[in-house]
């Protein structure tokens, strides 16, 4: 099966999800700067959201640049992911609302956990499809960021009832390790366009 279809669709659930992230923002009553004060915690929520949708997109983006078809199996796997992402604008109105207290602070690190997994689930699948000498196997090699994400995330739900603090600084701790531009696929990709 081709691809397309399988990418417009997620884009759109993509851009939905964040549409929807963004509902939460509401717009204060009183005129003045001290009318966003209350509105902070929920803008930081939804700022570390945001940047999450936006490193899925994106490292979605390059995951099917680097498949050719798709299979029964890839596109499941994809609605698995996409049901994770779908959770994102719940936990963070519930985070943003309840300013680091333990159990939405638990339930975001559960969401990111599974997302995660889900993700994982998603490029093996593919891999399994694609097999061990494809592009994408080649690109992903070690992948210690796909390694320690999970972790972090693991560590952050207990930890949610100890220190939100330290919950969310692991939950921004991994943002910062996605931002930076992971080029193996772009380079798996030119290599190959070289060849």
């Amino acid at each position: 099966m081709e691809k397309n279809r399988l990418e417009a669709f997620s884009d759109g659930v993509i851009a939905i999800i964040i549409t929807i992230m963004v509902l939460e923002l509401k717009v204060p009553h009183a005129p003045g700067l001290a009318g966003l004060e209350p509105l902070l915690p929920v803008f930081l929520s939804y700022l570390l959201s945001f940047i999450y949708v936006g490193i899925y997109w994106n490292n979605h983006h390059h995951l099917f640049h680097s498949t050719r078809h798709v299979t029964g199996g890839i596109l499941w796997a994809n609605l698995h992911l996409l049901f994770w992402l779908s959770l994102f604008p719940f936990t963070t109105a519930w985070v943003g609302e309840n300013h680091l207290v333990p159990m939405p602070t638990a339930v975001y690190g559960f969401v990111l956990l599974m997302a995660a997994i889900a993700y994982y689930i998603l490029q093996h699948t593919i891999i399994a499809q694609q097999g061990r000498d494809s592009l994408l196997a080649k690109a992903i090699g070690n992948d210690w960021k796909g390694k320690i994400s999970p972790l972090c995330y693991f560590l952050a739900i207990p930890l949610a009832f100890v220190s939100p603090w330290i919950s969310h600084g692991l939950f921004v701790f991994v943002a910062l390790i996605w931002l930076v531009p992971d080029r193996r696929i772009e380079r798996a990709l030119m290599k190959r366009e070289m060849d």
